[in-house]
């Protein structure tokens, strides 16, 4: 799996999906935009419903409910983890990123623009609050 990065500020579930299909970030846009999905739309990064809606339309199998997360070994071999995850005025925002364990390799695809990689295996630093299994196997 490859990462995809996010060309808009609010687009890290869109480019999340994207990863997870194996698409370009702008296909991944145009299909959301068809299903009533905008970035603009701060349920998209507050909300996990239309990511789902997303990524089951791209043809992904998603599991039905969040799960806590408790540590990386529990892990499904892909999943959509919610990190950075804070209240504003009362409500919760998250930054969207996708676990891939490939064998005996594990990493997280991020789409931040600004980092130097968007493969990432820094774990201690990456603090996920809940996960979304995504695979055949559910």
């Amino acid at each position: 799996m490859k990462a995809v990065v996010q060309e808009e500020v609010t687009g890290c579930g869109i480019a999340a999906c994207a990863a997870i299909a194996d698409i370009s970030y702008v296909k991944a846009k145009n299909i959301a935009n068809n299903l009533g999905i905008y970035t603009d739309d701060p349920s998209l990064w507050s909300n996990s419903t239309s990511i789902l809606k997303l990524l089951t339309q791209l043809g992904s199998q998603v599991g039905k409910h969040e799960i806590q997360f408790s540590d990386w070994g529990s892990l499904p071999d892909c999943a959509l983890l919610a990190i950075k995850w804070h209240l504003k005025d009362g409500k919760p925002f998250w930054h969207w990123v996708v676990f891939v364990r490939d064998g005996t390799k594990s990493y997280i695809l991020d789409s931040n623009k600004s980092l130097k990689t968007n493969v990432r295996t820094d774990f201690g630093r990456i603090k996920p609050k809940w996960y979304i299994e995504v695979g055949s196997s559910i």
